[in-house]
């Protein structure tokens, strides 16, 4: 790129367009360090300016209110615990409840399992019928736990408030 010697403008070919003088060929300078041309000036560096955020709810940690209650019941006990732990969200009363209700929900799932367990140790000596009943009660718990916890995560998402009968109401005192 060619610049006027006598004003420093950009030249597009042999002449200068805004004084007319002859434009010379760039030279670099020794080092491969080209000096600023005339007319150049240096950028000024900005400070950015940074201005302190409010403390919201739960909307200021990224999450809307309903996404973190239905993500509450996403991966068992766990993410009820880590919304209990997490900032923004353990000081909202929904968020609160719901992640109380998936702890307690999860927790009397790992029981019924336990007692079903216990119970096909039982059930495995009666030759076919046992194996029968084994299999009807882990398909029926299998499919009640999976229609729960849809239930649960679709109606947290909807912004509702739904009580699991037992419970729910400890939950919500807990919250």
């Amino acid at each position: 790129m060619a610049y006027c010697a006598a004003c420093g403008t950009e030249v597009q070919g042999k002449f200068c367009s805004k004084c007319g003088a002859a434009a010379a060929a760039p030279q670099p300078a020794a080092g491969g360090y080209q000096a600023p041309q005339p007319g150049y000036q240096q950028p000024q560096y900005q400070q950015p300016q940074y201005q302190a955020q409010p403390m919201g709810g739960p909307q200021a940690a990224g999450l809307e209110e309903n996404v973190a209650a239905a993500l509450c019941y996403a991966l068992g006990f766990l993410t009820g615990i880590v919304f209990l732990v997490l900032a923004p969200y353990n000081q909202n009363k929904l968020i609160r409840f719901h992640a109380f209700q998936a702890i307690f929900f999860h927790v009397a799932l790992i029981v019924c399992y336990i007692a079903a367990l216990i119970l096909s140790f039982i059930l495995v000596f009666i030759p076919v019928l046992g194996h029968i009943l084994i299999l009807l009660i882990y398909l029926a718990l299998g499919l009640t736990a999976f229609g729960g916890w849809l239930l649960l995560m679709y109606k947290a998402y909807n912004r509702e408030k739904f009580v699991i009968p037992v419970l729910g109401p400890i939950a919500e005192k807990q919250a």
